[in-house]
């Protein structure tokens, strides 16, 4: 295996070749310093092992965000499948031998990390990495769990979409506001149906022409390229793919108002957050904005699980974003570095876990650490629900 491009903070990462597929799982724990790391298997084509220990090692440090700053007793950790290159998904038996492999890497780790569904997997395959690991949730409502987290995934967008008009706006009501959704998966075709409720005119683009079966019978909506979607002036622009979406390049052709969507780390780098605040566009941090589905998740821990608390949980998103954004204001910093403060004070916080590893890494910085400015009111510190 090469060096990968990512630095290495985390507290522990696995890479294993599955015994019955010969598929490698890649697992790993940014932090366990709130708890047990929870974040979900994502089954994906890599040119090669490297890329995708670079994708779990990015993906499981936003996790760690996701969870300290929805205020959730969780730490970040992401799992991965490496399919080989130009593999389709596989199906039958090859994989159900691959999710078994993968649920034997999650029993490896005793419980420090915590897996459910992701890009490229379901609630159904959580059943079959469920028989070699109790570590699993998101599972269906027949096996116990709460299902698929994806509804409530766009649910929590929908609030954080509503907190950014609010701030952009003066009003939080979308109707008649326009929307560019770039990918309609799990995600973005739910998002679709939810803004189309409220009102919204809908621009969606996503690269599998099949996406547009699903969407077909929405109102105000109509279909444009990808390419298409990213420059277009529109009120809101909802990434809802994969990550990268906005990089130097792009990020000089926003056209939109605001940047608010599911995918995970939608900028190529933090400092874009910058350029988009000197354009005026209003960047909503995708590690708060796409919380929903592990709020969700996180409620399925503990005494039972209560779809009507969870619920709620999901909502208050729009009520931390705009907390968020008055914390931006006070300090003088954009709203992804008064997101990350928020997660870091609080990490810097907590007590070690059962699951923490002494003098590891996998902690974001304490707050004195970030070179922003400190905002004038941290009492305005938030946190959305604990598990």
């Amino acid at each position: 295996m090469t060096h990968t491009g990512q630095s290495l903070d985390h507290e522990r990462l696995l890479v294993r070749r599955g015994a019955r597929s010969g598929v490698y799982s890649v697992i790993a724990i940014h932090s366990t310093r709130l708890g047990p790391a929870l974040g979900g298997c994502r089954m994906h084509a890599y040119p090669d092992v490297s890329a995708a220990v670079d994708d779990a090692l990015r993906l499981s440090a936003a996790m760690t965000l996701k969870a300290a700053a929805a205020g959730l007793e969780l730490g970040g950790g992401k799992g991965v499948v490496c399919l080989p290159a130009g593999e389709p998904g596989p199906a039958g038996m090859r994989r159900r031998e691959i999710l078994l492999d993968f649920g034997d890497a999650v029993a490896a780790l005793d419980g420090a990390y915590v897996t459910a569904e992701d890009v490229g997997t379901n609630a159904e395959d959580m059943v079959v990495v469920a028989e070699r690991t109790l570590h699993v949730t998101g599972l269906p409502r027949s096996a116990g769990g709460s299902g698929d987290p994806s509804p409530f995934t766009a649910e929590g967008v929908e609030a954080a979409v509503r907190a950014c008009c609010q701030r952009t706006y003066g009003t939080r009501d979308l109707a008649g506001r326009s929307v560019a959704i770039v990918g309609t998966g799990q995600v973005g075709s739910a998002l679709a149906r939810r803004l189309a409720t409220a009102g919204v005119e809908l621009l969606l683009a996503d690269v599998d022409p099949a996406a547009r079966r699903g969407l077909s019978d929405l109102p105000h909506a109509r279909w444009v390229t990808p390419e298409q979607a990213l420059v277009a002036n529109v009120d809101v622009l909802a990434p809802c793919a994969l990550g990268g979406i906005i990089d130097e390049d792009s990020a000089a052709g926003l056209r939109c108002a605001i940047v608010c969507g599911a995918a995970n780390n939608q900028l190529a780098e933090d400092r874009l957050a910058h350029v988009l605040a000197a354009r005026g566009v209003l960047y909503a941090p995708d590690f708060v904005v796409n919380a929903g589905g592990l709020i969700n998740i996180s409620h399925e821990r503990g005494a039972g699980y209560d779809p009507a608390r969870a619920h709620a949980a999901v909502a208050a998103i729009e009520s931390l974003l705009q907390r968020i954004f008055r914390m931006a204001d006070l300090g003088g910093i954009t709203p992804l570095a008064a997101a990350q403060r928020i997660a870091r004070r609080r990490l810097a916080a907590a007590a070690p876990t059962a699951w923490s590893v002494t003098g590891s890494g996998g902690e974001a910085p304490p707050a004195s650490a970030d070179p922003e400015p400190s905002p004038a009111s941290p009492d305005s510190e938030p946190s959305i629900a604990r598990a």
